[in-house]
């Protein structure tokens, strides 16, 4: 593959399987490319069953490595320097089991590398902040984050850790501003963000409908609607930016879990605020497309709870049934 005048190997992919392969790399990039020794530090490697045929020709084998978090253990391996033209080949290369994703390696230097498709299964030591649903308000049991946990640990007691973080009432500003301050001490390899709902909450005086009523007559609220709404979500894009730099500087996998369904019937004024399923949708949308530019994981958690208002307590929060259901569907997702 010759290199045109406007291409260049600006990216960086850490690679400790068959991509080292001269072979594959023939077959993916049309020959070999510039590599250089890495290694990844808090990993290990674990087999994957390969199924594919095409990545089976390419690699000669059916059984590649995959990559999970283990404390003190390092992967010894390569970086290869490739063009965006022979990023997309790679990734095209890589079946599903796999997602491209940043992380540390053992000089400091960051870079892409294949992770586990499903981001909580490799974990070893999690560490979740949030609101009070991720806090498990209603539920004795500790909520959907109690469940998780009591699964995660009994994977490995010895080894596996989950450390529920989360304060009730909490924005994404606040979560961005505490956990910082939390981590070391913990030593996470994945932080489970769960939060935002209260980001979407609105003033309870500030209906439509009533503040439509206040204005001048020929004039409308909307514009100033969604005028609020890009503010809004333009100080969550940037209490992400700052637990995604958090989590990459303590070498953990950013999880960002999505809004639970809501029945605005049922919700109650909280301090002042209220919470509408036009807002809450808008905020899942909006963090999808965040997570998506950005190369990390999200965990929709809209749909277990979708049109079951038996299942929460007030509107909003749910109830240990709706835990147990929210448990369910994010342990499918993400485990």
């Amino acid at each position: 593959m010759r290199l045109t005048v406007t291409e260049s190997r600006t990216h960086t992919l850490f690679s400790f399987g068959t991509l080292r392969d001269e072979r594959v790399q023939t077959a993916l990039f049309g020959g070999a490319v510039p590599t250089s020794p890495a290694a990844l530090a808090g990993y290990t490697t674990r087999p994957l069953k390969i199924t594919d045929p095409a990545v089976i020709a390419a690699s000669g084998l059916d059984v590649h490595l995959i990559l999970e978090r283990r404390l003190g253990a390092s992967v010894e391996g390569t970086v290869l320097h490739l063009t965006d033209q022979e990023l997309a080949a790679a990734d095209a290369y890589e079946v599903d089991d796999y997602t491209r994703r940043r992380v540390v390696l053992s000089s400091g230097a960051t870079t892409w590398a294949y992770l586990d498709a499903k981001p909580l299964r490799p974990a070893e030591r999690i560490v979740v902040v949030g609101d009070s649903i991720a806090y498990g308000r209603c539920d004795p049991r500790g909520g959907w984050a109690g469940h998780l946990a009591a699964a995660h640990i009994a994977g490995n007691e010895a080894e596996r850790r989950l450390f529920n973080l989360a304060v009730p009432g909490s924005t994404l500003a606040d979560v961005g501003e505490q956990t910082p301050a939390l981590l070391a001490a913990r030593r996470p390899d994945t932080l489970l963000v769960a939060a935002g709902i209260n980001d979407s909450a609105v003033p309870a005086a500030g209906t439509t409908a009533q503040a439509d009523a206040d204005l001048p007559a020929g004039s409308s609220s909307a514009s100033d609607s969604d005028s609020e709404e890009t503010a809004d979500f333009a100080r969550v894009a940037g209490s992400l930016d700052t637990l995604a730099a958090t989590a990459l500087g303590h070498n953990a996998r950013l999880v960002v879990a999505g809004p639970s369904w809501l029945d605005e019937d049922r919700t109650r004024d909280y301090s002042g605020l209220r919470f509408t399923r036009a807002r809450a949708l808008a905020l899942r949308a909006f963090l999808r497309a965040w997570c998506e530019a950005n190369h990390i994981d999200f965990l929709d958690l809209w749909e277990p709870l979708r049109e079951r208002t038996e299942l929460l307590v007030d509107g909003l929060h749910p109830s240990a049934e709706g835990h147990r259901a929210l448990y369910e569907h994010l342990d499918a997702l993400g485990r």
